[in-house]
């Protein structure tokens, strides 16, 4: 039998497994977003039967939280950095910012099928590690921890939304400039410029780690392992 040949009696394509599946998911959705992810589709950039898809991965739902895992590996292998408590809590909150902006397709997926606490999860673990290591446990990492997120997802909302759909004279910057509040000319100047993003999330996302973190090292709760976890 070919490799490319049915498994007799199976509706099992040879050659073909569950990571080949996942593997095309994620780049379809990647290249075309989450609206392409379909069986019908998927099994089409395979060239096999729909039947087979099913066969390998279940139902759609079942495939999206294999993807979804499979990222969550994947963005638990990147590296902290930092030689304070607080630069690597905030290396550990860059990542959720980085990750969710260098990967929006997969981010968009995730928001759209309720699962982006499991794509998170593991982030959120680098960040618990690096805040205990920063002598914080119990209420008080937990406080931080979902204070720094919920800065976090502030940021994310502003970054991933979609403003092609919104008359240029309704977006923020042109109301100001328009605006007629009793303010200084400076700041209606200010405000009619389109926010400087990146910058702005590290103004902030540092301020709120450095209200719960210490910025003294101390090489006791230095973590050993050079990696997020």
């Amino acid at each position: 039998m070919s490799k490319t040949a049915t498994t007799e009696g199976t509706g099992r394509r040879a050659g073909f497994d569950r990571a080949d599946m996942v593997a095309t998911a994620i780049a379809l959705v990647e290249k075309e977003g989450p609206a392409a992810l379909t069986m019908r589709r998927l099994a089409a950039e395979l060239d096999v039967a729909t039947p087979t898809v099913y066969w390998h991965v279940g139902s759609r739902d079942e495939l999206v939280t294999e993807i979804i895992r499979h990222q969550s590996e994947r963005l638990a292998t990147r590296p902290i950095v930092g030689t304070t408590p607080a630069d690597r809590v905030m290396s550990a909150a860059r990542h959720v910012w980085d990750s969710a902006l260098d990967n929006r397709a997969i981010t968009s997926l995730a928001h759209q099928t309720g699962t982006t606490a499991l794509l998170e999860h593991p982030l959120e673990e680098a960040l618990v590690y690096e805040l205990e290591a920063a002598g914080l446990t119990g209420a008080a990492a937990a406080d931080a921890l979902r204070a720094i997120l919920a800065t976090i997802g502030g940021f994310l909302i502003l970054a991933l939304r979609d403003e092609s759909a919104i008359p240029e004279d309704r977006r923020g910057p042109a109301l100001w400039a328009a605006s007629d509040a009793p303010v200084a000319p400076a700041t209606i100047h200010a405000l009619a410029a389109p926010p400087d993003l990146p910058h702005l999330f590290e103004s902030t996302v540092r301020t709120v780690v450095d209200h719960h973190v210490s910025n003294r090292a101390d090489p006791a709760k230095e973590p050993q392992c050079p990696t997020s976890r």
